[in-house]
């Protein structure tokens, strides 16, 4: 799967960031993750090779963005609009990318958005009820053609029904995931059934990709390899696909 990340580095916000796999891995390389950088990889989707054609394809998959930052991080508002207009230029690739700041959206967006581009995708984490009471309303009333709730690092169980029932036209699917590494939190399978069985409820599609390490399962602790996770995931055969909704194999933290 092709990755495009134009900035790196993000600030914490919420209670989803505390233990964060970008922060983890630059610690070890000495690196404050604080700091937003660009990166030499800004102008991916227009690089060419040695035969003048786009080093990713349509064929390669969906481009996942901005999966070392938030792409409305107010950092990055000086490169944001070069990077929608990228978006525009490779309307032959669909990206996709994740954000804790709805309430920026329109920070820097083009003017001829409109109600979007129809090859992006904009998904919304909320970790918390807390966080999902809080960006979800500003969130589902956004012009997007395309949207999607993750539920990653899930900390607790979580009601979106009320979301659900008046807007469950307008997303396309939830998504559910544990934390990763040693500090990792706990999930409870309880809480992704309830999550999965909101979503049935409303004709939404689900998935469950990743169970983090720390799973619980029927009052039982386990710790699961990271390798392990999105396999055991799946194995839980919690997915919910109505009208021939594919899934989406999203990029766990490391």
């Amino acid at each position: 799967m092709p990755t495009w990340n134009p900035w790196h580095g993000c600030t914490k916000i919420s209670p989803g960031c505390y233990h964060c796999y970008m922060y983890r891995r630059d610690a070890e390389f000495g690196k404050d993750s604080s700091v937003v950088t660009k990166t030499s990889s800004f102008d991916l989707p227009l690089r060419k090779n040695r035969q003048k054609q786009y080093k990713l394809q349509p064929e390669d998959g969906v481009v996942f963005t901005c999966f070392t930052s938030d792409f409305f991080h107010p950092s990055a508002d000086e490169w944001r609009p070069q990077a929608w207009a990228m978006m525009k230029e490779r309307q032959d690739l669909s990206f996709y990318f994740i954000t804790k700041r709805p309430h920026r959206f329109y920070e820097g967006l083009p003017s001829d958005w409109g109600d979007g581009y129809e090859n992006v995708t904009v998904c919304c984490t909320c970790e918390n009820q807390s966080t999902a009471d809080k960006r979800l309303p500003v969130f589902l009333e956004l012009p997007l053609r395309h949207r999607e709730i993750i539920h990653e690092p899930m900390l607790e169980r979580i009601n979106i029904e009320e979301y659900l029932a008046k807007y469950h036209d307008r997303i396309e699917c939830v998504s559910v995931g544990g934390e990763s590494g040693d500090d990792a939190r706990e999930l409870d399978y309880a809480w992704v059934l309830d999550s999965c069985l909101q979503c049935m409820k409303y004709d939404v599609p689900f998935s469950f990709h990743q169970t983090g390490y720390r799973f619980r399962w029927k009052g039982k602790l386990y710790r699961i390899p990271r390798k392990e996770q999105h396999i055991q995931a799946k194995k839980a055969n919690l997915d919910y696909n109505p009208a021939g909704f594919a899934g989406r194999e999203i990029p766990g933290d490391e």
